[in-house]
């Protein structure tokens, strides 16, 4: 009996770590189809496949599967939500392996995330000059129109508030005035935004829908509870997967593909998004 024991502990422990493995080096799809009333008809089916937090990641095969799994879905952008690199692994040839297949699909828009600003200066002007090169378009603090027959929306992207002032105790990056100022007034709109934690603030604005990233998933995923600890968020995070909807505002995180300071995942699958816009 007591042998009998230990061989289903054995294969418990064997099949627990197998399911690690699988999870923190494989890349799931994750869809989602979000409704709004406000957005143009000429925009109805508009899809973006969205990437975060690639942290250069060292997926081998896996990164190709990424690129050919996100050429499958024929995308109309592709929205890369920062920490393309990692403070601690600043090698920026292994990030630009990723976007070179990016580029090849459909146009790029990008975001900076905390590990960008938290690299010397010379290795983020590397990255910077190197996206620009390949045709990625950099969203700091700026806005680009997008266009569908006679309709526009607006795509605008905000600098991570690591490098921002603080004005009244908040990243002036993430303040409700310069959102608002980024964004064309009556169109509706699309923000790529690092940090999920400032939710409470997006709503307010005027954008419709957030692209965010930065909560690795909660790291940990617990059965039926969520996340266990995020960046910024603390133990049990309130925005860390998913979609956050309320009538025409939503925010979409995403877990992410890599890892950083903590270096494995549990329960928590890295992934790439898809989101089709309907009316």
């Amino acid at each position: 009996m007591k042998k009998r024991k230990k061989i289903i502990i054995l294969i418990c422990i064997a099949t627990l770590l197998v399911w690690m493995l699988y999870t923190n080096l494989s890349v799931a799809f994750t869809y989602y189809a979000i409704s709004f009333d406000s957005l143009p008809k000429s925009f109805e089916g508009f899809k973006i496949a969205h990437i975060s937090d690639f942290h250069n990641a060292k997926f081998g095969k896996a990164v190709e599967s990424i690129v050919d799994g996100i050429k499958e879905e024929k995308p109309d952008i592709i929205a890369i939500t920062g920490d393309l690199i990692d403070s601690s692994n600043t090698n920026v040839e292994v990030a630009l392996d990723l976007v070179k297949g990016l580029v090849e699909i459909a146009p790029c828009y990008y975001v900076t995330g905390n590990h960008e600003s938290w690299v010397d200066n010379g290795v983020y002007q590397i990255l910077e000059d190197k996206l620009t090169e390949y045709g990625v378009v950099i969203l700091r603090d700026s806005e680009v129109l997008l266009s569908k027959g006679d309709e526009k929306i607006s795509l605008i992207g905000v600098d991570d508030p690591d490098y921002a002032d603080l004005v009244g105790g908040i990243a002036e990056t993430m303040s409700i005035e310069k959102i608002n100022e980024l964004s064309s007034e009556g169109l509706f709109s699309i923000m790529l935004s690092h940090r999920p934690e400032y939710y409470k603030v997006y709503e307010t604005t005027d954008v419709n829908l957030i692209l965010s990233g930065h909560a690795h998933g909660g790291q940990f995923r617990i059965p039926f509870v969520g996340g266990l600890v995020a960046p910024n968020q603390g133990l049990l995070p309130e925005y860390d997967s998913g979609v956050y909807q309320e009538d025409e505002f939503a925010m979409v995180v995403s877990r992410g593909i890599g890892n950083s300071i903590i270096p494995v995942r549990f329960n928590n699958q890295p992934e790439v998004i898809i989101i089709e816009l309907r009316n």
